[in-house]
């Protein structure tokens, strides 16, 4: 007998041991998980900290835990309890159907896992939704007054930006509660026999009657008071004309929302009302009533009045609304101050025009920063894994007391493009980009390359760096670990020095002594890192020391990002020198879609043109925007500053107080660092497109739309369909202005299908971009009706199409060449504008780069070509323009101050010498000479690709420069 109970007995160890694997399984499950997120969390604590924001992450983690909590008790609670009450109020003898019988046999086994656990999932996803809501919350709690009421309800603006988002909110959750809660008490009541129905009879007992019916007066009045609320929501909703109530809001949908409202708490008593006397036909008929209403007041009667009232004649009801909407998008967008001045201008040429214009015209930049990107990397690249960005940036710089335009870019680091991608050289030793590269933006070559004000490595010129590397960059690597050497030797690859390859032996190399990332000095730490980029080397490499840091998250935009949230940062961080370093400026912005009767638009759609690309999935509806900070990265230390540029904007008062002590007053900023703020582009290509419509005041002409604008296309974009022509940073005096000033400008042509009419301009658009008292001041010219002033897409047309012209390029484009034209300006000078446009020839094969060769200019319908920008003004204007561009002299067969390819040559004119004069002085024209066959020799070792002879032949150069200089001099 013992012998089957052994045998029966025998499999349980087995189970047993199923039972310890599984269970160790999901234990070390959820101890990797739990890891997983703790590395997560530990990283990013390190990551503030080491920057100086931790409370920018405490405060979003301990309003985003209170919110989830809020949320998870309000659902968990609200259903739980709804649920209990309608379990322990259960009818006790009642007879259950043989089908409710079978369904609380299935049921019973799980009825407390189910009593508590379906509550405490529904208030697992309440609380996650709730969470994301918590700068809702804590601008509420922490908000500031706008100053601005309304002109309908006669709010403050920040009634519509804090509060009703908020009380909606809170309304939507609590719908949400009840309504879930009340499904809840109804299945369990029906369940346990508190609901039967017998044939056409529906038999509630008392209990779940009262429970049933005091829920539902809690939705009901909870919609009531929502419906209340809708009233306030017309001011910030669009409707077909405008954003904001228009007359049909105001006389039918904010009146039916009242009633409505009214309605609704109606039917909500009718409810309390059957919980005492247990009559439900009252209730039943209000919510007919109610849904009727809705019907009847909120979609029908608003139509009539809209198609029978107000369509026969718009302005004479709308003009009003319209009115304030257009206030009210001016204000928001800031352009109520913009200065409008009538700009009579004329299409004549005469001798001596521009005489009034002489500092505009010698400023006129001729290099194109999406062009002459090609050029700076083919000359001053050095290795192949160094990269400059696809477009370059636009400065000004102060060179021996003057104001120079400058073209620059960031040397950063290609790590893609090194040889040898192994972790160790990814990370350890190729960690940084070095130095900038500037050319004056008015000048070139003689041989059309640009004129370098800063260049080579190491980097010398006009600039004043003293610290060049770039370890944060718009195109740094993932992540970086330096400041430690290894075996006693800086490891960090500098800057090339060697003559061959790309191996750090070939170079100088450097140990990072900033405190620019957390700290490895612990097991912990590299473990955490090993975890969250996935890479064993982290915890087991010997190279990686106590005193390595780790650099990631290291785009200035990204860094902005993160330690201010609540700010829209610019598509165009830029670089600067400021004290010997660089720099990244990053302009950020405050906005908000809440703004009552503002027009509301897609920020993304709003910047699109030919050097920012469309997001078709971007979510960035906005209707008010402020430059409120402006924001400085260290490219070496990483360092983030935010600077309060608009100290008055609520907006950022408001998030001030929710992260106290992150934000620098703007009386911080440096000397040197004002000096190179500038307008941002975003801000003002939201505002120009703001303003072709509501350049308008008038509120007939604004709805009939008979003086509506449009930013032209691009005349040299190759995009298809063709994209908007970008604004342009260049120093020009506007009309109006008392002196010339660092200046962004747009135009604008008439917003019409008419191809005719398309092709001429309307206005013109110029923002004064230098910090000073008259920064940020909008000047609008606009032309009077019947201007024939050409657009840029005529003039464009015009140039490809003269026959002078189209003789000429066909010439540039024999061989192995082709022509590439480059931006097309518009400048108000002369009474006028002037058109001008550099046109670049490139080789079709090997290692080309654009370079500069001609130049067209177009005044009214006249227009020249000519080799440079000084000597087309002056065929323009009858032989002399009366003024002096800065290429004058360059290209015209005279001999040049030859500039310096590493930056330290000449930060003027490069036309400062004759053939006159340096005949005159044999050193000047022998050191002339030396520097064209060194130019050469380096053009030929580049075409060959040994860049070895190319360093060699530049070194030559600076020689040949020197002694050109002191040559001159001498020669008095």
């Amino acid at each position: 007998m013992s012998t089957p109970t052994a045998s029966a007995t025998a499999p349980r160890p087995r189970s047993r041991t199923r039972a310890v694997v599984a269970i160790s399984a999901i234990i070390l499950a959820v101890l990797v998980i739990a890891f997983f997120a703790f590395a997560g969390l530990y990283s990013d604590v390190l990551w503030y900290q080491q920057l100086g924001f931790l409370n920018v992450l405490t405060t979003q983690w301990a309003a985003t835990v209170v919110m989830f909590l809020v949320g998870f008790a309000a659902m968990a609670l609200g259903v739980g309890a709804s649920i209990v009450l309608a379990f322990r109020l259960r009818p006790m003898y009642t007879k259950l159907s043989s089908q409710l019988d079978r369904y609380q046999q299935v049921i019973e086994p799980l009825r407390r896992v189910t009593m508590y656990g379906i509550p405490l999932v529904l208030g697992v996803f309440m609380g996650v939704s709730t969470a994301t809501r918590w700068q809702t919350v804590l601008q509420y709690l922490n908000r500031t007054s706008f100053g601005t009421k309304d002109p309908q309800f006669g709010l403050d603006a920040s009634f519509y930006v804090y509060e009703l988002p908020f009380w909606h909110g809170v309304l939507g959750y609590a719908s949400a509660v009840i309504l879930i809660s009340g499904l809840a008490a109804l299945a369990t009541t029906y369940l346990y026999g508190g609901i039967r129905i017998s044939g056409r009879e529906v038999r509630i007992s008392r209990a779940a009657r009262m429970q049933l019916a005091i829920t539902a007066f809690v939705y009901l009045a909870v919609q009531a008071v929502s419906i209340w609320l809708d009233q306030f929501s017309t001011v910030t909703s669009q409707n077909s004309i405008i954003t904001g109530a228009d007359y049909v809001d105001v006389n039918a949908t904010i009146p039916g929302r009242l009633i409505l409202a009214g309605i609704a708490a109606v039917v909500a008593i009718l409810c309390l009302i059957t919980a005492a006397i247990g009559r439900w036909r009252l209730p039943l008929i209000g919510t007919g009533l109610l849904i009727v209403s809705a019907l009847v007041i909120g979609a029908i009667y608003p139509a009539i009045i809209q198609n029978l009232q107000v369509n026969p004649s718009p302005p004479k009801y709308e003009a009003s609304y319209i009115s304030r909407n257009i206030t009210a998008t001016r204000d928001a967008y800031g352009v109520n101050d913009v200065r409008t001045k009538t700009y009579d201008a004329t299409t004549d040429v005469a001798p001596g025009q521009l005489r009034s214009d002489a500092d505009t015209t010698a400023s006129i930049r001729i290099l194109d920063p999406a062009l002459v990107t090609r050029t700076f990397s083919q000359l001053q690249q050095i290795r192949q894994y160094y990269q400059f960005p696809k477009t370059l940036d636009v400065d000004r710089y102060t060179i021996n007391g003057q104001t120079q335009d400058t073209v620059l870019g960031v040397r950063e680091l290609d790590i893609k493009s090194q040889s040898s991608p192994t972790w160790y050289n990814n990370t350890l030793v190729y960690t940084h980009g070095y130095g900038i590269v500037a050319a004056a933006g008015n000048q070139r070559t003689d041989n059309g390359q640009p004129v370098f004000l800063e260049s080579g490595i190491p980097t010398t010129g006009d600039l004043g760096i003293t610290q060049p590397r770039v370890y944060f960059g718009e195109n740094s690597p993932p992540y970086s670990i330096v400041g430690a050497k290894d075996n006693g030797k800086s490891i960090e690859f500098d800057y090339p020095s060697g003559s061959g390859g790309d191996s750090s032996a070939d170079g100088k190399t450097t140990t990072y002594s900033a405190n620019g990332g957390p700290k490895l000095d612990d097991f912990v730490k590299r473990l955490v890192y090993a975890t969250k980029f996935q890479s064993s080397d982290i915890l087991f490499s010997s190279s990686v020391k106590d005193q390595s840091q780790i650099l990631y998250d290291r785009s200035p935009k990204q860094r902005v990002k993160k330690v201010a949230p609540y700010l829209t940062v610019d598509s165009d961080p830029y670089p600067a020198v400021v004290n010997g370093r660089i720099v990244w400026i990053v302009d950020a912005y405050t906005t908000t879609a809440d703004y009552p009767y503002s027009s509301i638009n897609q920020l993304s759609n709003m910047i699109a043109d030919s050097n920012t690309a469309t997001n078709a999935l971007a979510v960035d509806d906005i209707n008010y925007i402020r430059n409120s900070v402006k924001a400085t990265v260290d490219a070496y230390s990483g360092k983030v500053t935010l600077y309060a540029w608009d100290a008055k904007d609520p907006l950022l008062k408001t998030w001030q107080k929710i992260f106290p002590a992150t934000v620098k007053p703007k009386s911080a900023m440096s000397t040197q660092l004002l000096a190179h703020v500038r307008y941002p582009q975003d801000l003002f290509k939201a505002q120009r497109s703001i303003l072709e419509k509501y350049h308008v005041t008038n509120p007939t002409a604004f709805y009939n739309s008979v003086d509506a604008w449009s930013v032209p296309d691009d005349p040299v974009s190759t995009e298809n369909p063709p994209t908007l022509q970008p604004p342009y940073y260049l120093t020009m005096q506007v009309p109006g202005q008392s002196k010339p000033g660092f200046t962004l400008y747009s135009t604008y042509i008439p917003n019409t299908s008419q191809a005719e009419t398309r092709s001429t301009l309307t206005g013109y658009l110029a923002v004064d971009s230098d910090a000073g008292s008259d920064y940020g001041k909008l000047t609008l010219l606009t032309l009077p009706k019947g201007s024939s002033v050409p657009g840029p897409g005529r003039v464009q047309n015009t140039f490809d199409t003269d026959t002078t012209v189209s003789t000429e390029l066909n010439l540039l484009r024999q061989g192995q060449t082709k022509v590439v034209s480059g931006n097309l300006l518009t400048l108000p000078v002369g009474g006028g504008l002037l058109y001008v446009q550099p046109v670049y020839v490139e080789s079709n094969t090997g290692s080309s780069y654009p370079v500069l060769r001609k130049v067209l200019v177009a005044f009214g319908d006249k227009i020249a070509f000519e080799d440079t920008l000084d000597g087309a003004l002056n065929t323009l204007f009858g032989g002399n323009s009366g003024a002096s561009a800065g290429d004058q002299g360059s290209g015209e067969g005279g001999t040049s101050t030859p500039p310096s390819q590493t930056g330290g040559g000449t930060s003027g004119s490069t036309g400062g010498g004759s053939a006159g004069g340096a005949s005159s002085n044999a050193a000047l024209q022998k050191a002339l000479q030396a520097y064209q066959t060194d130019l050469q020799a380096r053009q030929d070792a580049y075409a060959k690709g040994d860049l070895v002879a190319a360093a060699e032949a530049d070194s030559r150069m600076q020689k040949d420069v020197q002694d050109a200089i002191a040559a001159s001099g001498a020669g008095g």
